[in-house]
C-alpha cells in the first residue's frame, strides 16, 4: 500500500507571517518590543527591497535582512534576547569600522548593541550599514518590496524577559 504524499510545506502568507512576527515580538519586555519594532521600521525604510528572514530560535529572536531568500546572503540582522537588542553584521569583521563601534572577536560576525532605534540613524552606524550593503555579493532589487519569511521557530527557547 502506498503512502499518501506529505502535504507540501507552504510559506505563510504575508498577513499570517505578520501575525506570527507580532507574537514573537510580544514575548519581550515592552521596552524591547518597542525597540525591535522601531529598528525594523527604520531598516525597512532604508532597505525596502530587503527580504526579512525571521528566526525565533533557542537563544535569540532574529530578523535577518538580505537581497534574497537565502540566509547565506543576509547582510545584517536585528538580534534580540532578554538582555537587549543588537544589530549583527554577518561580515562585520571585514567592514571598515574607524569608530570601533562593532563588538566581537569572531572571524566573521560583529555586532553593536543599541537602546534606541535612533542609533541606526547615527552617521557612523549608517556608514556601517552602507558598507555592509556595498559588501553584499548579491545586489538588492530595485523598485520592489522585500518579503517577510518565517524561517524557523524553536520549540524550546530561553526566556525572552528578565
Amino acid at each position: 500500500m502506498k503512502r499518501a504524499p506529505a502535504p507540501a510545506k507552504t510559506k505563510p502568507s504575508a498577513p499570517n507571517a505578520e501575525k506570527q512576527l507580532a507574537s514573537f515580538i510580544a514575548k519581550f519586555e515592552p521596552k524591547h518590543q518597542a525597540l525591535i519594532r522601531a529598528a525594523r521600521k527604520a531598516i525597512r525604510k532604508r532597505l525596502p527591497a530587503a527580504n526579512e528572514l525571521v528566526y525565533d530560535n533557542y537563544n535569540f529572536f532574529v530578523i535577518g535582512y538580505g537581497p534574497s531568500e537565502r540566509p547565506s546572503e543576509a547582510i545584517f540582522s536585528i538580534a534580540a534576547a532578554a538582555n537587549g537588542v543588537g544589530l549583527s553584521f554577518m561580515h562585520g569583521a571585514s567592514l571598515p569600522d574607524p569608530h570601533k563601534l562593532l563588538i566581537g572577536s569572531g572571524k566573521q560576525n560583529r555586532f553593536l548593541r543599541f537602546v534606541s532605534a535612533s542609533r541606526l540613524s547615527e552617521p557612523e552606524v549608517e556608514a556601517l550599514i552602507a558598507a555592509a550593503v556595498a559588501h553584499s555579493k548579491v545586489p538588492f532589487a530595485k523598485n520592489t518590496r522585500g518579503k517577510l519569511i518565517i524561517r524557523s521557530i524553536s520549540a524550546k527557547q530561553r526566556p525572552r524577559r528578565k
